[in-house]
């Protein structure tokens, strides 16, 4: 897809007319949200010098019903792969439908249906699945899920719940997806990336293999640094307490700061090669998972739910520069 800047009147209507979206709109920021998409967002726009500009990767509507396609999109009830699709959890097996090109079961089991829109104003939206009476969900247990977005004059919260309504006890995890411009405007230089993360993981095929050991140098981005040109696609861990994830872009003069709560304890970085677009996934879980959750590793991020019990998490997207 092509992801170019686009712009948009700073006080006229919104930039979208379509029935499939549900728009957001503050002082700073235009956010589009696709409730049949998997709660998939279509876009992100903020006011930067009296011009609406994508932050984020924005979608096309042909590609609307596509949540890889998205702006950002849920990963629910774990992300990003499970190898071979082979789930394993206190001495049961499933397979489990591998969905993604390289054989894997990918981005959890939320994005192929349609979420119910619970909650609504101008400036958020509340969105619930309840997999009860699903069929074809890539999980073997039943859950609910929540997501909510909501804007304020210059940030993007996003709270993520998931509830065991099922009989047993299951493993679980979460996290989004935003893919994030890598200039506000084409041709000007690429963002300044910075990830206070303190370890890395050792991968194979995008999955981990142990516990998490040093940094990778092509993913070292604990001091500030343009994003570069080699290809990036890592999973970091042990995020300094009370730093952000900061993205600056500095012919703009905009400063972005991500900040989540303690339950996303990794962060996926994916920078790839010949793009306009990257991204930063704040998550609970490694890559992989549920197999070293199962095989004892330690600080996989993984959770177990119990029936009745409940997990949320918050990040947000807080943008400095705006107006």
């Amino acid at each position: 897809m092509t992801a170019t800047a686009t712009r948009a009147p700073a006080l006229g209507p919104p930039a979208v007319d379509d029935p499939r979206i549900v728009i957001l709109r503050s002082a700073g920021w235009e956010l589009g949200v696709l409730p049949a998409t998997g709660a998939s967002i279509a876009f992100g726009r903020i006011l930067v010098d009296g011009e609406w500009l994508d932050m984020l990767r924005p979608t096309r509507p042909g590609s609307y019903g596509r949540p890889e396609r998205c702006a950002s999109f849920p990963l629910i009830p774990w992300s990003n792969r499970i190898r071979d699709g082979i789930l394993t959890f206190r001495g049961r097996t499933w397979q489990l439908p591998r969905n993604a090109a390289d054989g894997t079961a990918i981005h959890g089991a939320v994005l192929e249906f349609a979420w119910r829109v619970v909650g609504r104003t101008t400036t958020s939206v509340e969105l619930e699945l309840d997999t009860t009476d699903l069929t074809g969900v890539n999980f073997p247990w039943r859950f609910r899920s929540r997501i909510s977005y909501a804007l304020t004059e210059s940030s993007l919260a996003v709270t993520t719940t998931i509830e065991n309504i099922d009989s047993e006890p299951f493993p679980a995890g979460f996290g989004h997806h935003p893919y994030f411009q890598r200039h506000l405007l084409p041709g000007r230089p690429d963002a300044v990336l910075q990830i206070p993360a303190e370890r890395g993981y050792t991968l194979d095929h995008a999955i981990a293999v142990g516990p998490a050991a040093d940094v990778p140098v092509r993913a070292d981005y604990r001091s500030p640094r343009p994003l570069g040109s080699v290809f990036v696609d890592d999973v970091l861990t042990a995020r300094r307490p009370g730093e952000p994830v900061r993205i600056r872009y500095p012919e703009q003069g905009v400063d972005v700061r991500l900040d989540a709560d303690d339950a996303y304890e990794h962060i996926v970085v994916y920078v790839p090669r010949g793009r306009s677009y990257f991204a930063v996934e704040p998550v609970t879980n490694v890559n992989g998972g549920f197999a070293l959750h199962d095989a004892g590793v330690p600080g996989t991020g993984v959770f177990v739910l119990e029936p009745g019990q409940v997990r949320a998490a918050t990040f947000t997207i807080g943008v400095d520069g705006l107006g």
